[in-house]
């Protein structure tokens, strides 16, 4: 058996390195995939596991289309496509178009996604809209915010500017503005430290001014999101992510819209509306006799 030759802990050795694909296309990896451990794909079944598992090892830009995946690895491209479909599903791949803005254009390149950690309809969906998802914290947040540690911290390098609990609660949030427009914890304790008159008199007073007076610029407005669209593995339609729960749409799940039930009419019903017409009718052939 293929399975036998070919694990996700043993892969093959070959004497040329895998093809890369067309600058521009190729495998892409998700981000915020977590470091890779042996047991990775160990949901999978066998054979899904190790090809996942030899995808996962080639760089980004490698081509892993289902002929040269054959090439590669001891199974046929019949396996190989429903091996890479049963990824998708599984959350590991997805399959779509991207638009590349550069030089005054844009153009649509195919793309193939692909993490080690599988991943939800709702996370590709908000992957395809260009934000980056974001995972839910392993420990709890610290009771106190970034800019109120490193204001409760000055003190020790820079006794004149000791603050009280109050003082620090109270200009936190200048801090988190200076943060906001990217400024770093060293921009900021620069900005606070640098020129101190001599004595210091009032230190918060001091501060607020200096946070107030030194904020640094908006930053430049970040570069438009990407588009995406994904395409159904099966049969290459693009859609909405909504549409492709598991990367199938609804045709290739062989899903249809049910069918409308038609509740017939009254007799009377009918009757009523027949003679609003030849009433109608009536009239029209009056008005034409008189004309």
């Amino acid at each position: 058996m293929a399975d036998a030759k070919l694990s996700a802990a043993s892969l093959p050795a070959h004497a040329s390195p895998h093809p890369m694909a067309n600058p521009g296309y190729g495998k892409r990896s998700a981000p915020d995939q977590r470091p890779r451990a042996a047991h990775d794909f160990a949901a999978l079944p066998p054979r899904e596991a190790a090809i996942a598992a030899y995808i996962d090892r080639l760089p980004d830009g490698a081509d892993i289309s289902v002929k040269t995946l054959a090439k590669q690895l001891p199974y046929g491209q019949c396996a190989l496509r429903t091996a890479l479909n049963n990824l998708q599903r599984a959350g590991h791949l997805r399959r779509g178009r991207e638009r590349i803005t550069g030089e005054g254009s844009s153009r649509w390149i195919t793309r193939s996604w692909f993490t080690r950690t599988a991943r939800d309809d709702n996370w590709w969906a908000t992957f395809t809209r260009g934000d980056v998802p974001q995972e839910p914290p392993d420990h709890p947040r610290p009771t106190r915010s970034r800019a109120h540690i490193l204001l409760a911290a000055l003190g020790r390098e820079t006794p004149a500017l000791s603050l009280s609990e109050a003082d620090c609660a109270a200009l936190a949030p200048l801090v988190t503005a200076w943060h906001a427009r990217g400024a770093t914890d060293t921009d900021v304790v620069r900005a606070l430290t640098t020129g101190l008159p001599t004595p210091v008199h009032h230190p918060a007073a001091l501060l607020r001014r200096r946070l107030t007076d030194k904020l640094p610029p908006e930053p430049a407005p970040a570069p438009h999101s990407p588009r995406r669209i994904l395409e159904c593995a099966e049969c290459g339609v693009p859609g909405r992510p909504e549409a492709l729960p598991g990367g199938i749409c609804s045709a290739c799940r062989c899903e249809r819209a049910p069918d409308r039930t038609h509740t017939p009419l009254h007799a009377s019903v009918i009757h009523a509306r027949a003679a609003e017409i030849r009433a109608a009718m009536s009239v029209r052939r009056h008005e034409r006799t008189l004309a």
